[in-house]
């Protein structure tokens, strides 16, 4: 059944806020996209006169596919290649999805991304439509098919298990510059103790390069041994410079929320580090160097005005 104009333009309205769904239930701007074009292709087979509300349609089918995409997605993270994380979304990217309140913006933060990986599909379903995008258990319910006290339960249950203690500061622009530039002129320092300083006791520093890029697979645990990693990390080294392909700029930029340290060489983002900031320090480092997550990274870079690199890096 073709699709008319006026149908046509009722799904582009609808795709931001479904894109952006997807984005936080699979932590991946390519699938996400890809989830939202199979929900047009079935919006085209459909018989679109027998559906009395487009957009909870919309949103159940997509949620869905997105929930039984997770659960195959949990199979392939088994034998992912080193740590799993997210592909990091700059600042005004619209597959962000709203932010006018704290839980809307903690809820697409890199590290909340990371920490909903413990969840089960149903418990990331829920917590996303309920605290991200503000649906009633009512209307959950219904996407999920579930009964509204199930909906309340699995949302308490996937809050109890994302708690982790840890206060995350609400950080704008100017903070998060601020703070990268501070974190960046401690690791290029003379000394470690500076870098130690800026850390929580317990801060972890995790990379993601998908066996496409080096990348140690186990994280780094503890402020000292984090910031000797680090520390290292921006040393001039012949072998770095060879495994990167030359030395690149390092600008402050903010990703998923948080302050971000991108990495650029000859145009082309090649690392994302989002620093997770708190009350007490820095709690965690998390670098995404796998290029197949940063496609839209790039396109999003190449788009902007990023000004001039607080650094270039003597690997």
């Amino acid at each position: 059944m073709p699709v008319t104009t006026i149908e046509l333009d009722r799904f582009e309205a609808s795709r931001p806020r479904l894109e952006a769904i997807a984005y936080r239930l699979l932590g991946s701007a390519g699938e996400a996209e890809d989830a939202v074009q199979e929900v047009f292709l079935r919006w085209q087979a459909t018989d679109r006169d027998r559906i009395e509300v487009p957009e909870a349609w919309l949103t159940k089918v997509l949620t869905n596919l997105c929930l039984n995409q997770l659960t195959s997605a949990r199979a392939r993270r088994e034998t992912y290649v080193g740590e799993w994380l997210p592909e990091p979304l700059f600042a005004g990217d619209p597959m962000l999805g709203p932010a006018d309140t704290a839980e809307q913006r903690e809820s697409v933060s890199f590290a909340m991304l990371t920490l909903m990986e413990r969840l089960t599909p149903a418990e990331r379903g829920v917590y996303v439509l309920r605290e991200a995008f503000d649906y009633p258990h009512r209307e959950i319910a219904e996407f999920l098919d579930l009964t509204e006290a199930s909906s309340q339960q699995i949302y308490h249950r996937a809050k109890k298990h994302l708690a982790d203690g840890k206060a995350r500061k609400e950080i704008d622009e100017a903070d998060a510059r601020r703070i990268v530039e501070e974190f960046l002129a401690a690791a290029t320092g003379g000394s470690v103790a500076p870098l130690v300083q800026l850390l929580t006791e317990n801060a972890v520093s995790i990379g993601d390069g998908g066996g496409k890029v080096p990348a140690r697979t186990k994280p780094f645990q503890g402020a000292t041994a984090v910031a000797k990693f680090l520390w290292g990390l921006f040393r001039p080294a012949q072998a770095k410079r060879a495994i990167v392909g030359g030395s690149p700029e390092v600008y402050a930029w903010t990703a998923n929320g948080e302050p971000a340290a991108v990495a650029v060489l000859d145009g082309r983002v090649i690392g994302v580090m989002c620093l997770e900031v708190g009350e007490d320090g820095i709690i965690a480092f998390r670098n995404q160097v796998n290029p197949d997550k940063l496609a839209r990274a790039n396109a999003q870079w190449a788009a902007v005005d990023h000004g001039e690199p607080l650094l270039v890096a003597a690997f």
